[in-house]
């Protein structure tokens, strides 16, 4: 890799820190919890009691999570030189709050938090049955993250040196506005604005801020279901992913200078890649499944890797190459969690 082109701060991303309370149980916790596999709700009071109940019953993990820090973990790991990324997004000031931002800066990543002193750092539940998994996410301070932090002139001056900029559907029940602001000065420089999907829940709803951002956005990325929940929304009126993709590049965009990429991912089956009305198909090898420990940390990690090489100049088929790769690792570890020197080849 040449370190030569990489410098500081390239990469910035907002979304969601949280620290994951990650166990494996039996399908019958999930019933009680009113949860399904492979999803991702936001806690309602029936949740209060579920991490306590993962601490105290399952001997959970804690693992640094939130779906944009995960990704820029990931996109370090494959940079190799630290602080390329830059991270935006409110914790509390609390023990949690110390263990995402060691965990977060051992990886590379180069943390701004705001910190709310009133509420405590957002967690999610990571629920594992049978290599699948739920997430139920409790916000915490993470919802309290306002525009202030980034009009700050230190945290303003981040945006600026940034190359790119990449937030989570999931950011879109925290602060639209910011979402826009960043949005609009990506636009005014010609620089890629990137976001995912995150959860079918944030199109069905949450669709007036995800429309009203969506003009802005050069590359959407998503799974099978949240693609599916957007079209349904959207009334595309049909479910052939390979038929969404090219719409959602059909939709209103402000940049004429750039065409929109719609990729989709779909767990073990082929990536999708939607570009100037032309589709493209990436194969997934196939992990073993007595490698597999769990899927929690695969769209996470397929960003991460797409948005390393990304950050390097690299084609867009040699990113959504990475995406596959790193995600291919990852599934085989618990959580969102990587070790060594990443040796992804093309």
């Amino acid at each position: 890799m040449e370190h030569s082109t990489l410098r500081k701060g390239m990469l910035l991303g907002i979304g969601n820190p949280l620290l994951d309370v990650s166990a494996n149980v039996e399908k019958d916790v999930l019933d009680k919890y009113d949860m399904i596999p492979n999803n991702a709700i936001l806690a309602a009071d029936i949740h209060k009691p579920l991490c306590g109940e993962l601490i105290q019953k399952y001997s959970a993990q804690f693992i640094a999570g939130g779906s944009v820090q995960n990704s820029l973990r990931v996109a370090q790991w494959i940079l190799d030189e630290p602080n390329v990324t830059t991270f935006f997004g409110c914790v509390g000031d609390d023990e949690y709050a110390k263990i995402l931002e060691k965990y977060a800066r051992s990886n590379g990543v180069n943390v701004k938090y705001q910190c709310n002193k009133n509420e405590p750092t957002g967690t999610c539940a990571v629920l594992i049955t049978d290599k699948h998994r739920s997430l139920c996410a409790d916000l915490g301070a993470a919802n309290t993250f306002t525009i202030d932090h980034i009009r700050n002139p230190e945290n303003w001056s981040c945006i600026e040196n940034a190359n790119m900029y990449y937030i989570s559907g999931f950011f879109l029940t925290v602060s639209p506005p910011t979402a826009l602001e960043v949005a609009n000065y990506a636009l005014s420089k010609n620089r890629p604005f990137i976001m995912n999907l995150s959860a079918p829940f944030i199109s069905e709803f949450f669709a007036e801020p995800l429309m009203e951002l969506l003009p802005f956005i050069d590359i959407l990325l998503g799974n099978e279901s949240e693609a599916e929940m957007f079209a349904s929304v959207q009334n595309f009126g049909t479910k052939d992913l390979k038929k969404i993709a090219l719409k959602v590049c059909e939709l209103p965009k402000k940049n004429p200078n750039r065409s929109r990429v719609c990729i989709i991912t779909q767990g073990p089956d082929a990536v999708i890649l939607a570009q100037n009305g032309t589709i493209t198909e990436f194969p997934v090898e196939h992990v073993p499944e007595d490698k597999v420990v769990d899927t929690n940390g695969a769209g996470d990690a397929f960003v991460g890797g797409f948005l390393g090489q990304l950050t390097m100049g690299k084609p867009l088929d040699v990113c959504i190459k990475c995406g596959i790769w790193t995600a291919r690792e990852i599934i085989q570890k618990s959580g969102c969690t990587f070790e060594g020197k990443a040796n992804f080849n093309v």
